[in-house]
């Protein structure tokens, strides 16, 4: 069977990265394969970890390119360069526009470290999202798994799992714990799921 060829998107330190690294070496991602890591941030971390698993890795500097137009026109050459067929963000802080995800309509998904509608959108990505969690004082946040579209965090839910919001946890403390209990067990569920389609399309 042909595996579907994954990019996975990053700008830091690249932890949901290696979540999925670490399943494809555990055999939970049989429909896919991890052919590409695309950065917008040369100093990533997530690079390093792409290098160490031995991944390609490449980054991609709006910057230098001059226009989000020009980065995404860059991005796609690389794209189909690789033979890409779905890509992962993993941690991206890059908000892409309707034309690029039009262009991988129900190929590109996203990590969200709440329970969507909650806390996303504009402004909610890292620890504002946890703020925000523990300023409402919620019980239970978690992680989502969506299909991207032009809207942030507007596309439809593929996965989501629960996580106890407990006494006295800090922003800080609440991130690592959604990460260990949700991120890192949905996003290597969800791509698996989405892979194995595109593989059987």
């Amino acid at each position: 069977m042909k595996k579907t060829r994954i990019a996975v998107f990053v700008s830091g330190g690249g932890t949901n990265l290696q979540a999925l690294i670490d399943a494809e070496k555990r055999g939970e991602l049989p429909s896919g394969e991890i052919a590409l890591v695309l950065s917008n941030v040369q100093s990533a971390y997530a690079l390093t970890r792409a290098e160490n698993a031995g991944i390609k890795g490449v980054w991609v500097s709006k910057k230098e390119l001059g226009s989000q137009e020009a980065f995404e026109e860059k991005v796609v050459e690389i794209l189909t360069q690789e033979k890409i067929d779905l890509i992962v963000l993993a941690g991206f802080m890059s908000i892409l526009t309707k034309s690029f995800t039009d262009r991988y309509a129900d190929r590109i998904i996203n990590i969200h470290p709440s329970l969507i509608p909650s806390f996303c959108g504009k402004g909610y990505w890292g620890l504002h999202v946890h703020e925000a969690a523990l300023e409402k004082g919620v019980k239970v946040t978690g992680a989502t798994v969506h299909f991207v579209n032009e809207i942030p965090d507007g596309g439809k839910i593929i996965m989501q799992k629960a996580v106890e919001v407990e006494e006295g946890d800090t922003p800080e403390i609440l991130q690592k714990r959604v990460m260990e209990q949700a991120e890192w067990i949905i996003l290597p569920k969800a791509t698996e799921k989405i892979a194995r389609e595109i593989a059987n399309k």
